[in-house]
């Protein structure tokens, strides 16, 4: 009895491998299951990604530009070609007390290249006043002719965002975007993700120059958009580690009627 009950385990056995052999790794309907995963994973991936690889070449626009903070750390601005990169904006301040502590040192090493050089600010809508956050960059950036017009850096944070009400944040922005206009004389911009733009900019902001980021790879088509930051992965040779890159969007009659209106001068080492 045993021996027959073990000869039949053996015969089964073998008979359920030769069948398992027979058998697909993974039954059709689990393959088919996997693979509408893997390819809703790439689309979305896709959707959402970087382009790290587009150039201001690939959308066909001929004056670039990019922007820093103290993250890119020391540059070397001598290897900067004003032929190649026609502007750039230096982040100058955050909040209320924050000061970059690259600004100056970018601010005067970049004019003396010759570039056309503006500077941002990151608002903060829930840690200070606009009032005193308009102060401290006043009191951080020069008012000078040739320098483009001051950005207010505008972003979405939930978690503050849900302390206030939606006209206490537009309130917040015309206060900024007002007092930085009577103090520079130039209409400010305001840099924003699409996101934040559709939300508050596009409707209540509707004359306001906009420099939108978007790494979409799609040129915004909104006429309001001057400046579009499209890769936060560029390479510049004198700058170690990646880089945001933006471009005006506007052939060069359009870059020159833009600096006109705002009454911009020639950086004098382009004269």
């Amino acid at each position: 009895m045993s021996a027959y009950r073990f000869s039949n385990r053996r015969r089964a056995s073998r008979e359920k491998t030769k069948a398992d052999a027979n058998q697909p790794a993974h039954p059709p309907r689990f393959t088919q299951r996997l693979a509408y995963t893997v390819m809703l994973i790439l689309c979305c991936s896709a959707l959402y990604a970087d382009h790290p690889h587009s150039t201001a070449q690939d959308f066909n626009f001929q004056i670039r530009g990019f922007d820093v903070s103290h993250h890119q750390g020391a540059i070397d601005w001598s290897r900067v070609s004003p032929q190649q990169y026609q502007f750039v904006y230096l982040k100058a301040t955050e909040g209320a007390d924050y000061t970059d502590p690259r600004f100056q040192a970018h601010w005067l090493a970049a004019r003396e290249r010759g570039l056309y050089v503006g500077a941002y600010h990151f608002f903060r809508f829930c840690s200070s006043s606009a009032e005193r956050q308009a102060q401290h960059f006043i009191a951080t950036v020069p008012k000078k002719n040739n320098a483009l017009p001051p950005v207010i850096d505008v972003e979405y944070d939930s978690r503050c965002m849900a302390q206030l009400t939606r006209q206490q944040v537009l309130q917040k922005m015309r206060i900024m975007q007002k007092l930085l206009q009577q103090h520079y004389e130039k209409q400010p911009i305001f840099y924003s993700s699409a996101k934040f733009y559709t939300l508050y900019l596009q409707q209540h902001f509707a004359h306001a120059p906009i420099w939108l980021q978007d790494f979409s790879g799609n040129t915004p088509a909104e006429t309001q958009i001057v400046f579009w930051q499209y890769s936060r992965q560029g390479k510049i040779s004198a700058i170690q580690g990646t880089v945001d890159l933006n471009l005006f969007l506007g052939n060069n009659a359009q870059w020159q009627h833009f600096l006109q209106h705002n009454s911009i001068e020639m950086p004098a080492t382009r004269q």
